[in-house]
């Protein structure tokens, strides 16, 4: 059984009230919560075991360093890597996935190169590919999706050629929660030779992934989108990708010997593993996927999406309401706009109902572009959210709607 009340019982934020009215957190997508476990893991480590890894002898240092690469192992068999060097601990997806930008860039575009990027990104997804093709002299290209949120994966063949470089996406739109056919996307560009860059952070907490089926050639996600600490995130490299790669950032632990004639560089990961790690919070992500592991990824989409059949239905009773993504087969995530209701004043009175919602672009202009608006609310459901949180949140809408109409 999937008991609902006692996962809520392992998140103690959930227990607070705010504005004197239990709070109804429905803003996951940004950042999820965290588990008793993940925050005495933290604790515990802080309290008993704070010492840097790699590079001491002494009984803390080796003992934080065994968690350490234990945590890497734990997030390998979680994502279905091939070994251990193919996964690199990063601050966060957007690290990740500008470490991927700036070190492709420098080793395979150039002026008059193109790079393909699909109009439903996250802007960590976007703004890097934008800053290398202005740097290098190359173009990006846009790869679209339809109103009802399909990313229109048969036209990526018309947008690449010969002189494409890179095809980058994601796997679940925050906005839309639509999930791309990443299988039509990887073939067609594997066809003409052309490395994938993959933005997980909500597809790897919304279903999961197994990169090796996926076939991918770099995989990016954030921990704090997967119940563990911010300041935390994977990037997932094919081994023969990560080792033709030049390192992004410079400094201790990426280096094998440093002279003032010529540095060479650590073995993968560590290549890309500069400075001091923040491997507290690597150790308390690989708690939170075990947390995860635990229930079950599948329950887990399960719940989720029988919370997402439960929004769609209610909020689609609401006069004027529009939701943003209506694919089948979406992920637990609901955009939407109330005709002459501003979105962020929605929030303000959902935020006085206990409602937590997301309001505005969401890191997704492009999205907004689309749509031609310059907002939206966002509620986005996770395992420990509730059917009565999801009649909360539609009776908070028609409320608000009431009082600004």
């Amino acid at each position: 059984m999937f008991d609902i009340e006692k996962i809520r019982a392992d998140f103690p934020i959930l227990s607070r009230r705010i504005y004197d009215r239990p709070l109804v957190y429905l803003d996951s997508a940004a950042t999820a919560q965290k588990p008793l476990c993940v925050i005495e893991t933290v604790d515990r480590l802080h309290r008993e075991l704070n010492a840097n890894i790699h590079r001491g002898v002494h009984y803390l240092a080796e003992e934080s360093t065994a968690l350490y690469e234990a945590a890497r192992e734990t997030v390998r068999k979680f994502v279905g890597a091939e070994c251990r060097e193919e996964i690199v601990f990063t601050a966060g997806a957007t690290a990740a996935l500008n470490l991927v930008a700036y070190s492709l860039a420098e080793l395979l575009i150039g002026a008059g190169d193109n790079v393909v990027v699909s109009e439903m990104e996250h802007h960590s997804n976007l703004v890097p590919w934008q800053i290398v093709c202005e740097r290098r002299g190359a173009r990006l290209r846009m790869l679209p999706f339809s109103d009802d949120g399909r990313l229109q994966v048969e036209r990526l063949a018309e947008l690449i050629d010969d002189r494409t470089r890179v095809v980058a996406v994601t796997q679940c739109s925050n906005v839309l929660g639509s999930r791309p056919d990443l299988r039509t996307v990887i073939d067609t560009a594997h066809a003409a030779g052309i490395p994938v860059v993959v933005d997980g952070c909500q597809g790897v907490a919304h279903g999961g992934v197994d990169v090796g089926e996926l076939g991918c050639d770099f995989y990016a996600f954030s921990g704090h989108k997967l119940y563990g600490p911010t300041g935390t995130g994977v990037l997932y490299g094919r081994r023969e990708w990560l080792e033709k790669l030049p390192p992004w950032q410079g400094g201790g632990d990426m280096v094998a010997t440093v002279r003032f004639e010529k540095t060479t560089f650590a073995e993968l990961p560590l290549k890309f593993e500069a400075g001091t790690a923040n491997y507290i919070g690597a150790i308390g992500m690989a708690e939170g996927i075990r947390y995860v592991e635990a229930l079950g990824m599948e329950r887990i989409e399960q719940h989720e999406q029988a919370l997402l059949r439960r929004a769609t239905e209610a909020l689609s009773d609401i006069g004027g309401l529009r939701i943003y993504g209506t694919t089948p087969d979406k992920a637990a995530i609901v955009s939407f706009n109330v005709e002459g209701v501003h979105p962020y004043d929605l929030g303000m009175i959902l935020d006085k109902l206990g409602i937590a919602v997301r309001t505005g672009t969401h890191c997704a202009e492009p999205v907004m572009t689309h749509f031609g608006i310059t907002g939206m609310c966002r509620a986005s459901f996770a395992l420990y959210n509730t059917e009565e949180e999801i009649d909360r949140l539609a009776e908070g809408v028609k409320r608000a709607v009431k009082m600004l109409r």
